[in-house]
């Protein structure tokens, strides 16, 4: 125990001396999550809508209204002609074109269909059906506006309610999944390039010819960034509630929890890297293909649900997912245990298996 001790002491050192790491743990992450959260977000707010009116009754200039007086639209000044609204999606300066009919308001107070044209630019399949759904929600709103004018239709209302997320608030969606993003680098890439920066240094010969057995020096090596990464998480936490204003509602505790599990998984992955590379510009782009593939797969920017079904079946092994999924359910829905329980086993046995593969692989000779 006293050995494991002194290496806990003297990793500690070397952190605190490493003027080149010191930012990347403490102000690299900060500055990231302040960034990604604002940015990292598919929210809609400045559409450019070229409307095409062909009837220029006050039915359609109402439906135009409804659109410039969303905060959503900008709208495009275009002549009456569809073929000069199409020419400014192709150039870039209009994201759609909505094109209105003649006999519009006509047809509106006889109470016949009448269909409105919309074209998008397809290029952004996200921001395309955004602006489709946005767009659609304008009109239909419009239209049961029409409908409730008339005496003949009865008067329907409806109350919408969103649950954990009222204002559907992007950043308190994206803001747990940073976090995860973050513990992640600090807990695989940081550990990876550590081990790897002793053998390119040449210190980890000295501790080769000590008597400090392979799990001590797992342990020094390990635990004072596991220690690193909880402490960003709750940075991270600090910075969300103050910035963005975003409360847990679950347990802190089970977080916490649950995150130092993750990081055994997540120091091993690192650990596993480390005994497989010889310089840190090995282990850099290794930790960087693996942590692609997982952040990808993990749910960040699209739900896992409406993944291929080999992706769902490959998340079973993917750490990140279960920590997003986790982070997101506790910070925002409040689950309990109980919600969770799959989740704790699986990062469990993950952990064991992670960390009992890496130091069965590492040994004095393969440092």
């Amino acid at each position: 125990m006293r050995k494991i001790i002194i290496l806990l002491q003297k990793e500690f050192i070397q952190i605190f001396r490493n003027k080149t790491i010191l930012p990347i743990i403490f102000v690299l992450p900060i500055v990231q999550l302040l960034i990604l959260a604002n940015a990292a977000t598919q929210e809609m707010k400045n559409i450019k809508l070229a409307i095409v009116d062909y009837d220029n009754s006050s039915e359609s200039r109402s439906l135009v209204n409804s659109f410039d007086y969303s905060n959503f639209y900008t709208i495009v000044p275009t002549e009456s002609a569809t073929k000069k609204a199409i020419e400014l999606i192709d150039l870039g300066k209009a994201d759609a074109a909505l094109i209105i009919p003649n006999s519009f308001g006509e047809k509106l107070k006889k109470g016949v269909k009448v269909d409105v044209q919309l074209l998008l630019n397809g290029i952004n399949i996200t921001s395309a059906s955004l602006t489709q759904k946005y767009t659609v929600g304008i009109v239909q709103k419009f239209s049961n506006q029409i409908s409730l004018s008339s005496s003949k239709v009865p008067a329907v209302s409806q109350s919408v309610r969103h649950w954990y997320n009222p204002e559907l608030n992007y950043k308190l969606y994206m803001v747990p999944g940073i976090l995860v993003v973050l513990v992640t680098i600090v807990g695989m890439f940081l550990t990876a390039i550590n081990i790897v920066r002793e053998k390119e240094l040449g210190t980890i010969e000295q501790v080769n010819v000590t008597p400090i057995k392979p799990y001590q020096f797992i342990i020094g090596k390990l635990v004072p960034f596991w220690i690193i990464a909880l402490f960003e998480l709750m940075i991270g936490l600090l910075i969300a509630k103050l910035v963005f204003n975003l409360s847990i509602v679950g347990s802190i505790p089970l977080l916490f929890g649950f995150a130092a599990i993750y990081l055994l998984v997540a120091l091993g992955l690192g650990l596993i890297l480390s005994t497989s590379a010889s310089n840190q510009q090995q282990v850099m782009f290794m930790a960087f293909f693996f942590m692609l593939v997982f952040l990808m797969l993990s749910g960040l920017f699209t739900p896992v649900e409406s993944m291929p079904k080999w992706a769902i079946i490959f998340n079973k092994i993917n750490p990140l997912y279960y920590f997003m999924k986790v982070n997101r359910m506790l910070i925002l829905k409040g689950s309990s245990f109980s919600h969770l329980w799959d989740s704790f086993l699986a990062i469990s046995v993950m952990a064991v298996v992670v960390l009992s593969f890496a130091i069965l692989r590492y040994n004095k000779k393969s440092a």
